[in-house]
């Protein structure tokens, strides 16, 4: 994923992989995917354990801002 100028990395804690153990860790850090329709229905799509993005529901994410040097580092590994 590429980040366009003046887009915000966005990234969220996984609080709740029940249904999900493959695809979610909880604790684990994931990238949060822009998706106005999945978030509109409540839903966060994000980069799960396939590298893939997908929609889970937004009660198993707490969402986090991450200082912008550790954006920076977490983009380089993704």
């Amino acid at each position: 994923m590429k980040k366009t100028e003046g887009e915000k990395i966005q990234f969220a804690v996984c609080i709740s992989n029940e249904g999900y153990p493959g695809s979610l860790e909880v604790g684990k850090l994931y990238r949060v995917i822009a998706d106005e329709q999945a978030n509109a229905h409540g839903y966060l799509r994000v980069i799960d354990e396939s590298g893939e993005d997908y929609a889970y529901t937004k009660d198993r994410f707490f969402p986090i801002e991450v200082p912008a040097t550790l954006e920076q580092e977490l983009s380089k590994v993704a």
